[in-house]
């Protein structure tokens, strides 16, 4: 079979993969999310071996995070993000600072010299944005007041967790943390963000017409596919996910006065590409390094702390909000995903992490994905969405009536 058929053959099995899986995590009231990150466990290359990761294979998978919360973005205002502006900037600095300390702790213990024990800490941090704004999606609650605050804090979450993984690898390197260079990032991650948001919002807004100005009829969708992607890469040269770049693509691109439109035409995008993201994240967990008892007890311990590291810092956080609402907002900040596995992937690579630690790491990352949805599900549970929620009590000033 030449290579072509094999990446055609691979992609054929992922995508029915995913379709199965999720169709069984939803007989099971679950979202579909669950049954696509088993599914990749399960035809993964350390399973049954169906399918191999290849460059295609990911590539796929990176275009399905970035539609995903670009089609998130399309139904998130930024004047709805500025309402829960300070509640999100405690939640991310709080689901930033707790984990790490657990992390970093629980590794210190574990016998780890503190370079190293800080590299495993930095594992604990970032929450996958991808993960939980699917799952807000499918539920229908993008529009609710803890939503809103799970995204804005997702954001400064990745900021964080970006300067953090900057540090940590600098010392594991021996070199030292270069402070100024890490202000320099920092400043231009806030800056980007700043600029997007601020100013792009307001300029998309009153050039909503020229959307239509190109005489292609699908032009309203292919000019904000490019500022999608564009997005996306600018996000990426300065450090920042690309997944963050193209959430605030969606976010200017819902001020247009096509954006109900362009949510439609972006659904059919996602039908195909976002199942890549699950299954490949999926895939890239080694069970065969889980089967001593020590393993799997080291997965469950690191789980639980993972977890209620998120669960006490972020909830704690937003508890201004209300004890039900701080804990879905702890909840939807839970799942590392990608994120995890990313920072896994580059310990191994630096030889901070045996394969056992490494296994351990990416099943925690699953774990806290697969967890989640679910708890969020029940929570939402018989709750319609409340998109106009007046929440300008949790920033102590009153409504202006202005965007």
């Amino acid at each position: 079979m030449h290579h072509g058929a094999e990446v055609l053959l691979s992609l054929f099995v992922v995508f029915v993969a995913a379709q199965i899986g999720g169709e069984i995590a939803q007989r099971l009231k679950m979202p579909a999310v669950v049954g696509e990150i088993a599914a990749g466990c399960l035809i993964g290359p350390y399973a049954l071996g169906w399918v191999k990761l290849n460059e295609p294979l990911e590539v796929l998978a990176e275009l399905g995070a970035v539609f995903l919360l670009f089609s998130v973005g399309l139904e998130t205002r930024a004047g709805d993000l500025r309402k829960v502006g300070r509640v999100a900037t405690l939640v991310g600095v709080s689901g930033v600072v707790l984990p790490f300390v657990f992390g970093g702790l629980w590794a210190w213990a574990s016998g780890f010299e503190t370079p190293k024990a800080m590299f495993v800490a930095a594992a604990f941090v970032a929450t996958s944005a991808g993960i939980t704004a699917r799952v807000l999606q499918e539920l229908g609650v993008l529009g609710r007041m803890e939503s809103r605050i799970i995204l804005g804090a997702a954001v400064i979450d990745d900021i964080l967790a970006m300067l953090l993984l900057g540090m940590v690898t600098a010392i594991q390197g021996g070199g030292g943390v270069n402070v100024v260079s890490l202000l320099v990032v920092l400043a231009q991650a806030v800056g980007f963000v700043a600029l997007v948001t601020l100013v792009g919002t307001r300029v998309m807004k009153k050039s909503s017409p020229l959307m239509d100005a190109p005489i292609h009829p699908h032009s309203p969708l292919t000019l904000s596919l490019i500022i999608c992607l564009g997005l996306a890469v600018a996000a990426s040269f300065i450090g920042l996910a690309a997944i963050i770049g193209a959430f605030l693509a969606g976010m200017i691109v819902a001020e247009t006065q096509q954006r109900h439109s362009l949510e439609r035409q972006v659904q059919v995008i996602m039908a195909f590409l976002v199942p890549f993201f699950f299954v490949v994240t999926g895939a890239k967990v080694d069970v065969r390094q889980l089967g001593s008892v020590s393993a799997v007890g080291m997965v469950a311990v690191v789980t639980l702390l993972a977890v209620v590291s998120k669960l006490v810092g972020c909830g704690l956080a937003a508890l201004s909000t209300g004890r039900r609402s701080a804990l879905i907002v702890g909840v939807g900040m839970v799942p590392r995903g990608e994120v995890g596995i990313i920072v896994a992937s580059l310990g191994l690579q630096a030889a901070v992490f045996s394969e056992t630690l490494y296994a351990v790491i990416i099943a925690m990352s699953l774990l806290t994905s697969v967890i989640a949805p679910p708890v969020l599900k029940a929570l939402f549970s018989g709750e319609k969405p409340e998109p106009h929620e007046d929440v300008s009590h949790l920033i102590g000033v009153e409504e202006t009536g202005h965007s």
